[in-house]
């Protein structure tokens, strides 16, 4: 029986109902934004959640204007980012997979928290902030590395307090003007957050990452995901024909609803650390 903590009646009997369609299966585990927005980063569709309108692939090459603004606001929002820990349920699938219940997981994310958080298997469909990776010549360079240069080169920015991040830890600067974009030291060409840009499309190989974990697993565990990206619906596609347990764990509805054995409208941070207590106790 799961203990009442912060969750009431309802959302006790759903991860109960949940434990019992995953239990005795290795689980997959699909994560979003709805996982991270209790380590201080916002979704993109929550609840308060800022209208925004993302730089596209074909905007960051096309305009050095799009990728001055895009960098001011990308090192200010790595920097929050950076400053961001793991949350409860970070840990808590890292403890799934230390009791060899999680395949993986396969995260829609780019803040890198579950791997700070200590999961071993994680595919980041979208890539991730700690990098950026030249267009021309392919070198990867570490943001940690990238910022000593950002700041030597713009000693003048300064990260303000309670920045407006977003979900892909960009902010919208109040001004670009005078900013230095860092080049590759390598060959001088362009520099991009080894990220997923809208415009562009997940690289082949790691949605075939993403769909091995999922087919070497018995069930499919969404969090924190509206499934309004159409890479993380395919995964959950993939599982519903193979007829698996779904189990979505997310405050509002998703697009996998209807596909959900059990869905739980609530918070990740709440939830899935009862999911993995039921769990145990099912073992």
């Amino acid at each position: 029986m799961i203990t009442v903590l912060d969750v009431d009646r309802a959302t006790a009997t759903a991860v109960e109902t949940a434990a019992a369609a995953l239990a005795g299966r290795r689980i997959a585990v699909l994560t979003g934004a709805g996982v991270s927005t209790d380590s201080g980063i916002p979704d993109y569709r929550g609840k308060g959640s800022r209208t925004r309108t993302p730089i596209t692939m074909q905007q960051f090459v096309a305009h050095e204007s799009a990728r001055r603004r895009y960098w001011v606001g990308s090192h200010l929002g790595w920097r929050a980012f950076a400053a961001s820990e793991p949350n409860a349920g970070h840990r808590a699938l890292v403890d799934l997979e230390d009791d060899g219940i999680a395949t993986g997981v396969v995260t829609q994310n780019v803040d890198g928290l579950h791997l700070r958080a200590g999961s071993r298997r994680v595919v980041e469909l979208h890539g991730t902030m700690r990098r950026a990776v030249c267009l021309h010549c392919g070198q990867v360079f570490d943001r940690r590395d990238l910022a000593v240069r950002v700041e030597a080169d713009n000693p003048w920015i300064t990260v303000p307090e309670n920045v407006p991040l977003g979900p892909d830890g960009d902010v919208l600067p109040e001004t670009s003007d005078g900013f230095v974009v860092p080049d590759c030291s390598v060959c001088g060409g362009t520099l991009k957050p080894d990220v997923v840009f809208f415009g562009e499309f997940v690289p082949v190989e790691r949605f075939q990452e993403a769909e091995q974990l999922v087919r070497a697993s018995g069930a499919l565990l969404v969090a924190g995901s509206s499934l309004a990206v159409n890479s993380g619906m395919r995964l959950v596609e993939r599982a519903r024909r193979r007829r698996l347990p779904i189990v979505i764990v997310n405050r509002g509805q998703t697009r996998g609803d209807v596909s959900a054995t059990v869905k739980i409208d609530a918070g990740t941070s709440d939830v899935l650390p009862l999911l993995v207590d039921a769990l145990r106790t099912a073992r």
